[in-house]
């Protein structure tokens, strides 16, 4: 009974004894196994840490060279924006040359389409002349072909000033509006009434609800046109008799630089002749020559424009008679007057009429030279002193 028990004590133990081996086994695999893994993910870990480190490197040598391209594109923007501009341009031709040879059948339909362009061109332009002679009348057959005399009539106002008579309607009114920047016009019932030296406090005042810049006024048919003071620009129609303005527009490319050199003060001079409204003045682009402009005086609107080669340059004023610009030059001292560029905007005219035709007997400056077509007369203001200058005509 002893022997029994006790081996059944042994027989246990060894059961024991090989259960706890096999757990011990089983640990150490399972360590193993664990140790594998955290080797492979350190190693996965290192490089991506070595993968960031080069990205980061890349990064940093990518935007060196991004920042370098940068700064030079900053500093040659001007250049590279015109040679964009050029390559746009370039495109777009070629893209519609494409187009155009894409839409012909044959190469003989170039040159019939190019014929036909060219036939209407022609054709569009003649019947432009010939619009622009029957819209200026060219029953103006005349031209200025010298002065006769001078009158000076008064002198009142400053060194600056206009005065006038309203060639469009049968009254004998004189408008007197003096310096540079008013806006007070003062009528006159006739010139005898002007002439009188008590007359002036009796005149009838017309104020203006927006002032004038400049003395290049005119007033025809019952209105006031003007340049507006403040404005680059605009003219302002304004109707004497019920006092309001019953018009406005922009006259382009105007009013950057004076007129005339010699007359700083006015940008825009407007003009009256046979043919109605004229607008004179400079633009640089044209090297400061003189441009004139023919408006449409009921619609406020621009009918044409002609550049011409009358330079703006030791010039006091201008006026247009017979669609023909007069351009009177002077030197800055001051001294004797002369019209010396002639241009008419018909052609009619191969050469300068009269060149450096003085104006008579009167040294000193002109701030205005007007013309009134119905008497073929010249109204101006030279140094406070209000003139007429009388004018000899000739059949063109």
């Amino acid at each position: 009974m002893a022997a029994l028990q006790a081996h059944l004590l042994l027989t246990a133990s060894l059961v024991s004894s090989m259960a706890a081996g096999q757990s011990l086994l089983q640990d150490a695999a399972l360590l193993s196994y664990m140790d594998q893994r955290f080797l492979s993910l350190e190693k996965r870990l290192e490089k991506c840490n070595q993968d960031v480190l080069e990205y980061m490197e890349e990064f940093r040598e990518f935007s060196s060279r991004v920042l370098s391209q940068l700064a030079g594109l900053s500093s040659g923007k001007a250049e590279l924006q015109r040679e964009v501009e050029g390559l746009l341009m370039r495109v777009e031709h070629a893209q519609r040359d494409i187009d155009y040879l894409g839409s012909s059948t044959d190469s003989n339909a170039c040159v019939e389409v190019h014929q036909d362009l060219l036939e209407q061109q022609l054709l569009e332009e003649e019947e432009g002349k010939k619009r622009l002679k029957l819209m200026l009348n060219a029953s103006c057959d005349h031209v200025l072909a010298g002065i006769r005399s001078l009158k000076v009539v008064k002198k009142i106002g400053g060194k600056h000033g206009s005065w006038m008579k309203d060639p469009g309607k049968k009254h004998a009114k004189i408008y007197l509006l003096s310096g540079s920047v008013n806006n007070v016009i003062l009528e006159f019932a006739n010139l005898m009434a002007f002439m009188e030296s008590n007359q002036t406090l009796k005149a009838r005042r017309v104020p203006l609800p927006l002032p004038w810049e400049g003395t290049g006024h005119v007033i025809y048919q019952g209105f006031l046109f003007y340049h507006r003071h403040g404005s680059v620009n605009e003219i302002i129609k304004f109707n004497i008799q019920r006092r309001k303005v019953a018009g406005q527009m922009l006259l382009p490319g105007a009013g950057r630089i004076p007129a005339y050199q010699l007359s700083a003060q006015t940008k825009i001079d407007l003009a009256v002749d046979e043919q109605g409204l004229w607008a004179l003045h400079a633009e640089p682009e044209t090297g400061e020559n003189i441009v004139i402009t023919k408006i449409n005086a009921v619609a406020m609107a621009v009918e044409h424009s002609w550049d011409t080669p009358c330079s703006s340059r030791d010039a006091e004023a201008a006026f247009m008679a017979c669609n023909t610009l007069h351009v009177v030059y002077n030197s800055p001292s001051g001294g004797s007057s002369r019209i010396q560029c002639v241009y008419d905007v018909l052609g009619a005219l191969s050469a300068p009429v009269n060149p450096g035709l003085h104006l008579p007997k009167r040294q000193g400056s002109h701030s205005t030279v007007h013309y009134n077509p119905k008497e073929k007369q010249l109204f101006a203001w030279g140094d406070g002193s209000q003139i007429i200058y009388k004018l000899h005509m000739e059949q063109k």
